[in-house]
């Protein structure tokens, strides 16, 4: 009696456990969606023509074969690979910059990854033979076909985009400013000619109608002349 008590109770406790877990399962909040932590931007310091130039300077630099942007600020770019002689792997990446007025731009990136690989496929034909149409299996072909597609989400590859894309747009920083430089420079050496330009007709008449010095005067001691 007491043995079948003891199971019965297991039973209703394992039950219940069953119940509790399902329940606490039922409850639980989904995953976000959407949250600021997303890898897929980064606001870096310069303005929009710089940044968004960096952009696709990164984009070249690493053999991604760029499209037309179907409008301004976006670059859609696409690289393949292939690391076993029957799977292609084709890295499909776009990028949007914008310039936030304020001395900064963001850019935005997302980068989706698509595995191809040799696939048999059955073929067949087709043979009429009065009002009705047979098909008949014709043998086989290898195609490739998609195997797996998927949105990249792993931080440190879009950490490695953003860092590469940091590195140009300070290149591209120190080449504006050595460019000004170098402007200011030859600015510099033109400045005695407008100065010269600049000088008052007063000062510029005084000096060239200046008399020459007069002549010195005969000396006192000259000879008297003879008698």
């Amino acid at each position: 009696m007491d043995s079948h008590t003891s199971a019965g109770t297991r039973t209703i406790l394992a039950v219940a456990a069953a119940g509790a877990l399902l329940a606490s399962c039922a409850h639980r909040p989904p995953p976000k969606q959407f949250t600021p932590a997303a890898p897929y931007s980064k606001t870096f310091n310069g303005s929009g023509d710089t940044v968004c130039w960096s952009v696709k300077r990164a984009l070249l630099s690493q053999g991604y074969m760029l499209d037309h942007a179907n409008e301004g600020g976006v670059l859609t770019g696409s690289r393949d690979e292939q690391p076993k002689p029957k799977l292609n792997i084709t890295t499909h990446l776009q990028t949007s910059c914008a310039d936030n007025k304020n001395g900064t731009s963001i850019v935005f990136v997302t980068a989706e990854r698509e595995e191809n690989a040799l696939q048999k496929m059955k073929q067949t034909t087709s043979v009429g033979v009065g009002p009705a149409t047979l098909t008949m299996p014709a043998g086989s072909a290898r195609v490739l076909g998609t195997v797996r597609r998927e949105t990249i989400k792993d931080p440190n590859f879009y950490g490695q985009f953003f860092d590469l894309v940091q590195t140009y747009a300070n290149q591209e920083r120190v080449s504006q400013g050595e460019t000004r430089s170098a402007g200011g420079a030859d600015r510099s050496a033109d400045r005695p000619a407008r100065l010269n330009s600049e000088m008052p007709q007063s000062a510029t008449s005084q000096s060239s109608t200046r008399s020459p010095t007069s002549a010195q005067p005969q000396s006192q001691d000259s000879p008297e002349p003879r008698q």
